[in-house]
């Protein structure tokens, strides 16, 4: 077959085309899925409190993940900013996972721990208070938003199905968690929790 006519004849370069995508990818993609690195949490790998669970839905609905990535190249330059380099084991209960490609703002993929609460309350609320030259806005309504706690445990019980290990007695413990919290307090217990499980090993 010459490449006139497959070039010439839009439905047979579009099989074509497609045909080649698409064993790309399988040769890619499938044997991701039997390595054990890339479907196996790392060791000490929880699966997130319920709060946040909660704040991690918070940042998402706010598109902190436009500006921030959370993935670290295994590059020194990363690494001395940023700490240890992300590894796939970390993000098998995250759905999806917030990698990212965009860094408008630092990576915040081992944020957790860094600052105290408050800092991140205060940030949050207005950004140059502590970092004068940021360009983040702020998110002020987030104090004042309380968490619906009827939702949680449905949350839950739905990652559970995705193999999340959440226990009945998580599931059954999440309204209580919530109960009462505002958005802001989810939204920093998950910045609190990002990047821990290996962070110490820096």
């Amino acid at each position: 077959m010459s490449h006139e006519k497959v070039e010439t004849n839009v439905g047979l370069l579009a099989i074509f085309i497609i045909l080649v995508i698409s064993i790309g990818g399988l040769v890619e993609i499938v044997p991701l899925f039997f390595l054990k690195d890339t479907t196996e949490p790392v060791a000490g790998l929880k699966p997130y409190t319920a709060l946040q669970l909660e704040g991690r839905d918070v940042y998402i609905r706010e598109g902190c993940y436009v500006c921030h990535s959370q993935m670290i190249r295994p590059f020194r330059a990363e690494t001395e900013r940023y700490g240890h380099y992300s590894v796939a084991g970390e993000f098998v209960y995250d759905h999806p996972f917030q990698w990212g490609s965009k860094r408008t703002g630092p990576d915040l993929a081992r944020v957790g721990g860094r600052y105290s609460d408050e800092w991140h309350r205060v940030h949050l609320m207005n950004p140059r208070d502590v970092v004068p030259e940021s360009n983040m806005p702020g998110f002020p309504w987030l104090a004042e938003n309380t968490i619906d706690a009827s939702l949680t445990p449905k949350k839950m019980e739905v990652l559970r199905t995705l193999g999340v290990p959440y226990t009945d007695a998580d599931i059954a413990g999440a309204r209580a968690a919530v109960e009462g919290k505002t958005e802001m307090d989810a939204l920093i217990a998950y910045l609190q929790g990002l990047g821990t499980t290996l962070g110490s090993r820096r």
